[in-house]
């Protein structure tokens, strides 16, 4: 179990901070009716849903600190992954070729 997991859980009281688990008691609020159950806009933990527009911010927070490749990585890696495939598309269609004219050579007799 990893640090993350670890704070998730003991965020949602699974876990104490020490480690152990988390003795069973009810919670504060008691149980939650079928209506406050059913509001829209709010997930299993009462929160509200995040916005398009929040959510937009936050995925061009995150595009910022990803690390792009440079013009000649960029380059590299696209020559790497071609030279490949058609390494791979040749090696296929010599063995299909083959395959199948062993099959004729078979079934021909």
């Amino acid at each position: 179990m990893n640090r993350e997991t670890k704070r998730m859980m003991q965020r949602q009281g699974q876990m104490e901070a020490d480690g152990s688990p988390a003795s069973r008691r009810a919670p504060a609020g008691g149980n939650r009716s079928a209506a406050a159950a059913r509001t829209p806009g709010k997930g299993p933990s009462g929160r509200k849903r995040t916005t398009p527009v929040q959510f937009t911010r936050e995925v061009r927070d995150e595009m910022r600190q990803v690390a792009w490749p440079s013009r000649s990585e960029l380059f590299n890696y696209t020559s790497v992954v071609l030279t490949t495939l058609i390494i791979m598309i040749s090696l296929i269609f010599v063995l299909n070729l083959a395959f199948g004219k062993l099959i004729t050579l078979l079934f021909a007799k």
